[in-house]
């Protein structure tokens, strides 16, 4: 009985509580109800605002123009038109962190007066995270393990390396967005943290060599120097303690497929989707100019620098001749250039995007470009306000039906001028026979009416002696003497020349830097394998504050596009350039080095005939032997011995 008893007493408390929650399931759905009545009736509001809205949209033929602070707004009115939209068990908290990294990839295309098209590749990972702290950084998503790794190993504040084939003509093609010299380049500030800076130089360029599959384990003491002036970060921090920066360039690396492989490897969506796919090596190699670089620096994410995060950046810059001019056309597209055509963006990527400069055409009446886009968009770009075509591609509607895009333009006329750049110089060497000879270094300021200074940076290897106190410096026929001299003379076989001077360069005007050296006879192992070829001299840098045309934005966490952000900028009415001349190629006193197989023909020719002989004559033996008769007496002997007489 006391069994069923209780049985019954838990058979009534669960009845029980199943009627309350039936009864506040109810109280629920009415309240349910009554918001969704409340939403119906909210509904003809907001489509008459839509309505109206639509109406004061402009046609879709129209060109629009992109800002930043429309952007902005559009994406905060998407953002809350989600979360409206979003019912309120799914919505998503504040409170959720958002992702500490971020991709951004850009093409930009400039066809040029001379008829090359010139392509700018521009990749950003941003990643907010501090290499220096003690606990290692394991978790990697889109910024590439390897470099993290170097950075936190080597205690590397800012690295900037590039690979360069071909030279940079800045008269026929303008300034470029990111300059670098043929051959390697390599600059690298390190922490006041390091204690031995020269030994962990020397590790960081064997590792580079290793990650890039480059010559740079040949960068020695013998072709390290370290700028005074030259080189600032271009990061956070204003050090100017040089002892932490370390400079260096391989004029004669040639670059090849074996550099652009792991170069493209960093990248989060690799070559399999977004602008990367275009990386195709057959056709950036089959080029006037190539060049690949990485830059690792830390960049402030607002106004108050209140945060930062770690920004690689990797630049490709191509310079193609499609120009051919017995075809009698010029014309250009993606696939021409590259052999292929996008389909989509990288997945990974929150802005993709290819721009196109029409600054010289904004009427379209020297060149058509198609598919047409209405999307605009203006930059600050080397102290010019330049205008630009913009295709987005993480919007379907920028692929079509086909979901490919091959852009396309033709040019309608070949007419037009390029604007001088206001500075750009040139370098040879002058001189007769090989004992001794002189390096002029022309620096042109083609700006009408305003004079600048510049910052001269010379690295010469050892074997080339300069005779510093044969220096001039000319402008206009007069002498001009500069603000600031820096020199380091060189130690045979320990380190090169270094030469750093701060000159004025009057408007409109052509100055001269000249130097001359003397050629040192090397040991013969020092030699290359084809001597007769010559040694290279790396790149003059010349670094400038030139005047700008318009204001310029000196907000460096403002968002713009990547092209136009590299370099950081101070003032309003200058921007920062850097230049370098072409590298030099000298000839050195050269032994014949054909001497040797010579010598070694004549010994060998001495040693058989002379000692082959001697040796002949004290080791044969020598034996006496009679001489064979003659066919008569033979004959004799053998009737003589057919009659039994015994022969003669």
């Amino acid at each position: 009985m006391a069994a069923h008893r209780c049985s019954y007493s838990a058979l009534l408390l669960i009845v029980c509580s199943l009627s309350v929650f039936s009864v506040a399931d109810s109280q629920e759905t009415t309240l349910a109800g009554d918001h969704h009545d409340t939403a119906v009736d909210d509904n003809p509001r907001t489509d008459t605002v839509t309505a109206e809205q639509t109406a004061e949209q402009p046609a879709v033929d129209q060109r629009r123009w992109e800002a930043t602070e429309v952007e902005e707004a559009t994406l905060d009115d998407a953002d809350t038109d989600t979360r409206d939209s979003i019912p309120p068990e799914t919505a998503v908290p504040s409170s959720v962190p958002h992702p500490k990294d971020d991709f951004q990839e850009e093409l930009v295309i400039r066809p040029l007066h001379s008829g090359d098209i010139y392509a700018s590749f521009q990749f950003r990972t941003l990643w907010e995270t501090d290499f220096m702290r003690g606990n290692k950084v394991s978790h990697y998503r889109l910024f590439p393990k390897s470099l993290g790794q170097v950075i936190s190993k080597f205690s590397v504040r800012e690295l900037h390396i590039s690979f360069t084939q071909g030279y940079w003509r800045t008269m026929q093609w303008g300034q470029p967005f990111q300059p670098s010299p043929p051959g390697a380049e390599l600059w690298v500030w390190f922490q006041d943290s390091v204690t031995d800076v020269d030994g962990t130089w020397k590790e960081l360029t064997n590792v580079l060599s290793g990650i890039f599959c480059a010559s740079l384990n040949f960068i020695d003491s013998t072709n390290t120097v370290q700028p005074s002036a030259s080189f600032k970060p271009l990061g956070i921090g204003n050090v100017t303690d040089h002892r932490f920066l370390r400079y260096a360039i391989l004029p004669r690396e040639i670059v090849c497929t074996e550099n652009l492989t792991p170069w493209k490897k960093l990248l989060p969506c690799g070559s399999k989707a977004g602008l990367a796919v275009l990386l195709k090596s057959e056709k950036l190699f089959h080029s006037s100019f190539h060049s690949q670089a990485v830059h690792i620096r830390p960049v402030c994410q607002d106004w108050q620098c209140k945060t930062t995060s770690w920004e690689l950046r990797q630049t490709l810059n191509v310079v193609f001749d499609l120009h051919t001019p017995g075809q009698g056309k010029r014309e250009w597209s993606l696939f021409k250039m590259f052999s292929r055509t996008l389909t989509e963006a990288c997945p990974l990527a929150s802005s993709s995007k290819i721009y196109i400069d029409i600054t010289d055409d904004p009427q379209g009446e020297q060149f058509e470009v198609s598919p047409a886009t209405p999307l605009l968009s203006q930059a600050m770009v080397l102290g010019d306000r330049r205008t630009f075509s913009v295709y987005d591609l993480t919007q379907q509607l920028t692929f079509g039906t086909a979901r490919s895009l091959n852009l396309l333009i033709r040019w309608k006329s070949s007419e037009g001028e390029m604007l001088r750049p206001l500075l750009h110089a040139e370098r040879y060497v002058a001189g007769y026979g090989l004992q001794t000879g002189e390096i002029h270094t022309l620096m042109y300021n083609n700006h009408p009416y305003r004079s600048f200074p510049v910052l001269l940076l010379d690295s010469v290897p050892w074997y080339l002696r300069l005779y510093i106190h044969t220096l001039t410096v000319t402008s206009k026929g007069k002498d001009n003497k500069p603000s600031y001299i820096h020199y380091q003379p060189s130690k045979d076989r320990v380190r090169p020349h270094l030469l750093e001077m701060l000159v004025q360069l009057p408007p409109n005007s052509v100055t001269e830097v000249t130097v001359q050296f003397e050629r040192a006879l090397l040991k013969w192992t020092e030699y290359t394998p084809d001597p007769n070829h010559g040694f290279y001299v790396g790149s003059s840098v010349i670094s400038s504050l030139v005047p700008s045309i318009v204001a310029m934005d000196t907000n460096s966490t403002q968002e713009r596009p990547l092209f136009s952000s590299f370099f950081p900028c101070k003032e309003e009415s200058s921007y920062f350039v850097r230049v370098y001349t072409e590298p030099l190629l000298v000839n050195l006193p050269t032994p014949d080095f054909s001497m040797p197989y010579n010598v070694i023909c004549l010994t060998c020719t001495v040693v058989a005939v002379g000692y082959g002989s001697l040796y002949n004559l004290l080791t044969r033996s020598f034996q006496i032997e009679e001489p064979s008769p003659g066919l008569a007496k033979r004959i004799a002997n053998v009737i003589r011995k057919m009659r039994g007489v015994p022969p003669l």
